[in-house]
Formats: C-alpha cells, sequence, structure tokens
C-alpha cells in the first residue's frame, strides 16, 4: 500500500502567467499566514485539497434525494 504522505516529483509545463500568479499566492500565503517559510508545493497541495473537498460536496449536492 503506498504511503499517502511521501512526496512525489510533479513535472508540469506551465504558462509565465501562471508561475507569476503562484508566486503571488506563495507571497500572499507568507505574509498572511504564522507556519514560517511557505513553499510553492505547499501552496498547491494547499489549493489542490480545497478544490477536492468542494468536488465533493458539489457531487454529494448532486445525488438524487431518495437514497
Amino acid at each position: 500500500m503506498p504511503d499517502e504522505t511521501a512526496k512525489v516529483q510533479f513535472n508540469v509545463r506551465i504558462s509565465a502567467d501562471t508561475v507569476r500568479k503562484l508566486t503571488e499566492i506563495v507571497e500572499f500565503y507568507q505574509d498572511n499566514t504564522k507556519i514560517g517559510k511557505v513553499y510553492k508545493g505547499d501552496v498547491l497541495t494547499d489549493i489542490i485539497d480545497k478544490a477536492y473537498e468542494a468536488m465533493n460536496k458539489q457531487k454529494l449536492n448532486k445525488r438524487p434525494h431518495y437514497l
């Protein structure tokens, strides 16, 4: 069984504009959290986790109400 907390390398090509936005988001997290150094990978993980939770909530709301 794979370790869910293990880190993996994730290489993707994104536009320069997306990199700029991610850098701005990281700086915002850094300025508005008290957890110390903030890394791009941590910010991406947080964004993905929140989007995943929102997606699952929407899926639950779309289930037929008779179940």
